[in-house]
């Protein structure tokens, strides 16, 4: 342990990898049955089915009181999204964030999937936000510093003047699921007094995830407690990824 920040040693990364791993298939699965027409509760209850059959726990399901196996975020929806009868149609956008628990450890991964053909601003808020958590994870290498995956994320992104949510940030992670360090997605220009600031090491295990705004950063919940909308009522897109900091360079554990 490092300030609060738990180094995991090869055995739990092991482990890890495993509930990455995990995590991956299940999501596959669920987006392959996104389509027009599909409801939210039937993509929870793939969720839900895929992870029993596989031996593991939806790491979201009762967690702080979520309700629902997976969160489920269309459109304006940023995160946190509580699963539906609201059913997909052609040209949303459909963010899946979802966890496992196996073995005691958690896996942690999100994805925006196109629903048919979708708008080209649409198309580039998708690529660019997918495409800044790449540049985030190079930015994963020992003696780094957390503030370099957000200024890697925002330098990214910064061409198309799209607003990096603020109040939502990536985290460290293991036997559970949110712990130190926060990472935001965005340079320490924007950081408070708070934000704690270590170099990487060997052992660390963060959870990455851009949350990318076609318009401004500014985002509200709604009145159920739980679902993020951008303030502006345009599209935001979610990528995330668990990734071991390693001598070798960073691993995505949530990718084969």
């Amino acid at each position: 342990m490092t300030g609060g920040i738990q180094l995991k040693s090869k055995e739990e990364l092991a482990r890890m990898r495993e509930a990455s791993l995990f995590t991956y298939e299940v999501l596959e699965e669920i987006e392959k049955a996104v389509a027009p027409g599909i409801s939210l509760e039937e993509l929870d209850a793939i969720a839900e089915r895929e992870t029993k059959k596989r031996g593991g726990v939806c790491a979201f399901k009762g967690m702080y009181g979520f309700p629902r196996n997976i969160c489920i975020s269309v459109n304006e929806q940023v995160v946190h999204g509580i699963p539906t009868k609201r059913k997909l149609v052609e040209g949303d956008l459909c963010k899946l964030d979802f966890g496992v628990v196996l073995h005691g450890f958690y896996g942690d991964s999100a994805r925006t999937v196109a629903v048919g053909k979708i708008s080209p601003a649409a198309r580039q808020l998708l690529d660019a936000t997918r495409d800044s958590l790449e540049a985030g994870i190079r930015a994963m290498v020992v003696g780094n510093r957390i503030s370099d995956i957000g200024a890697a994320i925002e330098s990214s992104v910064a061409p198309f003047g799209f607003g990096i949510v603020r109040d939502y940030v990536g985290h460290g992670i293991g036997r559970k699921l949110h712990e130190e360090p926060q990472v935001p997605n965005y340079g320490p220009s924007h950081w408070g007094a708070s934000q704690k600031n270590p170099r990487m090491q060997p052992g660390m295990v963060l959870a990455v995830e851009p949350m990318i705004n076609l318009g401004t950063h500014e985002v509200e919940t709604l009145p159920d407690g739980w679902t993020v909308v951008t303030a502006d009522g345009k599209y935001s897109a979610h990528w995330e990824h668990t990734i071991a900091i390693t001598d070798d360079g960073p691993k995505v554990l949530t990718r084969p």
